[in-house]
């Protein structure tokens, strides 16, 4: 073999190498392009942010709630790529109706090459609220001993809950509670200020006139309700009005 013809193997080696080449660098010119024209998932995420933030303060702001609040953004699939939108990216609340919870976005591009993606996020709204101190029993009346306030995230309370504690003090349980239980609305009631077989005074008033007689109880009573109460000295039984622990009236 010549020298020349080594040399011209050799050229063509390198013409190969170089061709070889080639596509690997107009695929990785591509890939740049296409990521420098694609709409990535910290914009999506910034743009869920900014909406969600103003909405719950908006939220909060309507319904004159106090507390603080916590925005969570779930991951995106990193890989995703969504053509670049001209114009500013749209952002509405999907679901549920008051961003508090779990919560779905709708970001959409309205641009020349449209595209919609949800983005799921979880806002945590906490709140003081009346939580049972200690074990209480079923029908037991709530004292001050029994409950405190504390911070709970208000869209896990599927039942509710309470802001203050003038609003279970001195009601019945509905149901037995354990320390660190939220108190729901359902899980307590007004207390009978009359129970069965107390003994009570019934009053009668007409015009500047008023009598006072015992009477026993035959049924519980709330303030306000009507109960049967029988009068012990005629023996009669009478409807009467509750208006307070012990106390009945009857009209005249």
């Amino acid at each position: 073999m010549n020298i020349e013809t080594t040399t011209k193997r050799r050229s063509l080696a390198k013409c190969r190498n170089c061709l070889a080449v080639v596509p690997a660098l107009l695929a990785i010119g591509y890939s740049a392009l296409a990521a420098a024209d694609a709409t990535r998932p910290e914009q999506l995420i910034g743009a869920a942010e900014v909406f969600l933030e103003q909405a719950v303060s908006d939220y909060l702001q309507r319904s004159n709630i106090a507390g603080r609040h916590e925005i969570q953004i779930n991951r995106l699939d990193p890989r995703l790529r969504l053509a670049a939108c001209a114009q500013a990216l749209t952002t509405t609340l999907e679901s549920p109706a008051e961003p508090i919870g779990r919560v779905t976005l709708r970001v959409r591009c309205d641009g020349a090459a449209p595209w919609t993606v949800f983005v799921p996020a979880q806002v945590r709204l906490y709140r003081e609220v009346v939580i049972a101190n200690r074990p209480m029993k079923r029908d037991s009346l709530v004292t001050e001993m029994d409950v405190v306030m504390a911070e709970r995230d208000v869209g896990l309370l599927n039942q509710g809950y309470l802001t203050a504690l003038r609003q279970a003090l001195g009601k019945k349980l509905t149901r037995p509670l354990q320390p660190d239980h939220v108190i729901a609305p359902t899980h307590v009631q007004i207390a009978e200020a009359i129970r069965k077989g107390d003994q009570v005074v019934i009053s009668a008033r007409s015009g500047g006139m008023s009598v006072r007689m015992p009477g026993e109880a035959l049924s519980d009573g709330i303030i306000g309700k009507q109960i049967s109460v029988r009068n012990q000295r005629s023996n009669r039984v009478v409807r009467a009005r509750v208006i307070g622990p012990g106390q009945v009236e009857v009209a005249m």
